[in-house]
């Protein structure tokens, strides 16, 4: 019996310890200078609620042309969305990056309600210059993908990529400590595949099959969930290559989803 209390004491530790730090793990959170982004062209601010501001990077499309409204992974942050941004502007496309609450050099700290107002913050300002709904594509990388999906699935977007996405939070958690239970213990879920089937508009998802950090599976079996995607799984690539690899064989797959074409 004494065995069993002990087991259990512990066992409780365990599971309060996983609960206080999952924060940490979910949003690593990279600061950088206000100073490197604020006094870069293409850079500006966004509000939010509680007269907090996020940093967004927004370089216009040419007339008539679509704009990617793109959230990053859970270890990138504003500034290393420029290549991206200056990529997909010589494909043709405008490209929109906002950071999260307490990433890059802004203000607060990171939640899922707290990236969804960034992502709806930075989607009202693309509007406000604008650009029409039918010109908008959604793209998220990694952490990203969560918020693209919720915004996807609040009406936004008329196309979406998601670059190594996950199936939900609580499933990611599961497969990091498959002893306990995530499902009690993950506060912020992301749960990308219960949204999936009431998203309409087409889906290209891209997966590196080598992906250590994020399983090919989950890419696959998310795909299968939208009413309309096209699952690419890329031989050899991993979690961080993806698009980079290849000759930047899968970057181009993404301009040329998002400017319109299958």
């Amino acid at each position: 019996m004494a065995v069993l209390f002990i087991f259990g004491m512990l066992y409780f530790a365990l599971c309060a310890l996983a609960f206080a730090a999952q924060g940490a793990l979910i949003y690593p959170a990279p600061h950088t200078s206000p100073d490197a982004l604020r006094q870069r062209p293409g850079f500006s601010q966004v509000p939010l609620a509680a007269g907090l501001k996020v940093d967004i990077f927004y370089l216009p499309a040419p007339p008539g042309a679509p704009t990617v409204v793109h959230f990053h992974g859970n270890g990138e942050h504003l500034l290393s969305q420029v290549g991206l941004g200056q990529g997909l502007g010589d494909a043709g496309l405008g490209f929109l990056a906002v950071e999260y609450p307490g990433y890059g050099a802004s203000p607060g700290s990171p939640s899922e309600a707290g990236l969804y107002a960034a992502g709806e913050a930075a989607l009202q300002f693309l509007r406000e210059q604008g650009v029409k709904p039918e010109q908008v594509v959604l793209s998220g990388r990694s952490l990203g993908t969560g918020v693209a999906v919720e915004m996807a699935r609040r009406g936004y977007g008329a196309r979406m990529v998601l670059t190594a996405p996950y199936t939900s939070m609580v499933a990611m958690g599961q497969r990091a400590l498959p002893f306990l239970p995530a499902s009690l213990l993950m506060r912020d879920r992301y749960d990308s595949l219960s949204k999936a089937p009431a998203i309409p508009i087409p889906v290209l998802v891209i997966h590196g099959e080598q992906d250590a950090v994020i399983p090919v599976e989950m890419g696959r079996t998310l795909g299968q969930r939208f009413p309309h995607a096209t699952v690419v799984t890329v031989p050899g690539a991993g979690h961080n290559d993806v698009l980079e690899g290849n000759d930047q064989k899968e970057f181009a797959r993404l301009a040329t989803f998002a400017l319109g074409s299958p």
